[in-house]
């Protein structure tokens, strides 16, 4: 009898109604990301010499260049990267024969024309990669300057070229990446006026 009231006592406790934990709220805001800036036209004015001034000026227009906002739609292979440490994108996905994906696997399969939040996925509604012709990873800054002035691979004239670094809107989501993405340097109007600034001082580049 006292074996049976045992038993029933251990099936009480193991079937009894357990507390649940409170629900907490999940916080969908990011850490605060820092925007590094960029120095103005002005101060470069203080450069005498018109050539060493014009290289002064892609420099700093490079750091945006060589940024992995901008870096990971400029690879090397047919296969973009992602992250800040340009790591290959996962899952695997091709350049495809317009710069859009594979034709099986497009990248508006995932990235939609505007940040999606809820899974940190980047969006623009002209979302592609750059021409093969156009890789700027593993290039110099100087390799990437002449580059942009080879017909054969920029496929764009220099008025053609400042256009797109300062209004195009895909260029622009360097600056609007979403999540806790650090944005390229500075502003796309402060990238714009020093492409248009190193264009009027001949385009000199860096060795």
């Amino acid at each position: 009898m006292i074996l049976f009231a045992l038993i029933i006592l251990i099936v009480a406790i193991l079937l009894r109604p357990l507390t649940l934990p409170k629900p907490e709220a999940l916080s969908a805001a990011f850490a605060p990301v820092v925007v590094a800036p960029l120095k103005p036209v002005s101060a470069f004015n203080a450069i005498v010499d018109p050539a060493a001034r014009s290289v002064a000026l892609f420099q700093e227009a490079g750091r945006v260049i060589r940024h992995p906002r901008c870096m990971n739609c400029h690879p090397r292979t047919d296969r973009p990267t992602q992250t800040d440490a340009m790591r290959p994108h996962m899952p695997a996905v091709a350049r495809g024969p317009d710069g859009a994906g594979d034709p099986h696997l497009r990248c508006a399969t995932c990235h939609n024309d505007a940040n999606f939040t809820g899974r940190d996925v980047p969006g623009n509604p002209q979302w592609l990669l750059a021409l093969i012709e156009q890789a700027w990873q593993g290039r110099s800054l100087g390799e990437t300057c002449r580059q942009l002035f080879d017909p054969a691979r920029s496929y764009i004239t220099r008025a053609e070229l400042l256009e797109h670094m300062a209004n195009d809107a895909l260029v622009g989501w360097a600056w609007h990446p979403g999540g806790d993405r650090p944005p390229a340097p500075g502003t796309q109007a402060q990238f714009g006026a020093l492409i248009a600034a190193w264009r009027e001082t001949d385009a000199r580049w860096p060795a």
